[in-house]
């Protein structure tokens, strides 16, 4: 097919040698098959920002660190140059999280690196050579729902050990190839500690993946994965190799309100106290 003109600089630079056809069009950016030598690839192409339909990208990059102070200012004022800089911020984010996550042991794609706004990558097939089909459009046994979602959990187990959120995780966005499920697309990966979302998206993320391994697996929909990894993270105790039950029970003890006020009363009282004897020490003899 015709090379589009967003892919037009690559192929001018000799990273890809021939666009095959375009594989789909999303909320944020359009990907192709292409053909770099004897490899196939595909090719993401990001959408400009007055074209994604991503809602809410700012509440996705809260959190996230601008180490060069003058682009960090650029894209505070949202200046014209600030503007390009969140764009290309977003972008690079997918690339960074791939590697990240590819590292901690969970099964992504192979980033090439990302250039002028698309990212070049592994593109996942089946056993066949065909291009993955998506977890959604996937029918399996009750067992292998069973087996393939233990491993989902793993996944993200292992992203929340490497300190990040997926953020957008459902059916959609895994691919099933011949060795079990991909997770893809991840612009939008949260840092798990410095954005104030990141639980609820977490949350979110977990019931997803439970939610549609429990069309074949019923018995999934009585686990409580979310929140027991959430409570292991929090409490420091969540490791790559800890294992998970499903399981969390939780804290119904009634909160001490007389306590609670006691405590409030003394650190009031103490406070006034300290207040008093600075005013003693301030008076004249």
């Amino acid at each position: 097919m015709k090379v589009p003109a967003r892919l037009r600089p690559l192929y001018e630079d000799g990273l890809i040698d021939e666009v095959l056809y375009q594989l789909m069009s999303g909320k944020e950016a359009t990907v192709y098959v292409v053909r770099s030598g004897d490899d196939i690839r595909c090719a993401k192409v990001y959408k400009e920002a007055a074209q994604r339909s991503f809602k809410q990208a700012a509440k996705y990059q809260e959190g996230r660190r601008e180490k060069n102070s003058r682009r960090a200012r650029a894209m505070e004022k949202g200046s014209k140059y600030g503007r390009k800089q969140v764009e290309e911020s977003w972008q690079n984010a997918e690339v960074d999280a791939l590697y990240r996550v590819a590292r901690a042991g969970v099964r992504v794609p192979q980033p090439y690196g990302c250039f002028d706004g698309v990212l070049l990558m592994e593109l996942v097939t089946d056993g066949e050579g065909e291009v993955a089909p998506r977890l959604g459009d996937v029918d399996m046994s009750a067992q292998q729902a069973l087996e393939d979602h233990a491993l989902m959990m793993h996944y993200i187990q292992l992203m929340l050990c490497a300190g990040l959120v997926h953020g957008d995780l459902s059916e959609f966005n895994v691919l099933v190839d011949e060795y079990g499920p991909v997770i893809i697309d991840l612009p939008q990966a949260v840092d798990a500690a410095a954005n104030n979302n990141a639980q609820e998206m977490f949350t979110r993320d977990v019931n997803k993946i439970t939610s549609y391994y429990a069309l074949f697996a019923p018995q999934l929909k009585q686990t409580r994965y979310a929140k027991e990894l959430w409570a292991l993270y929090e409490e420091g105790e969540l490791h790559p190799e800890t294992v998970l039950t499903g399981l969390f029970e939780e804290d119904l003890k009634a909160a001490d309100v007389d306590a609670v006020l006691m405590e409030i009363k003394a650190a009031m009282a103490e406070e006034s106290a300290r207040l008093e004897r600075i005013r003693e020490a301030e008076e004249p003899d």
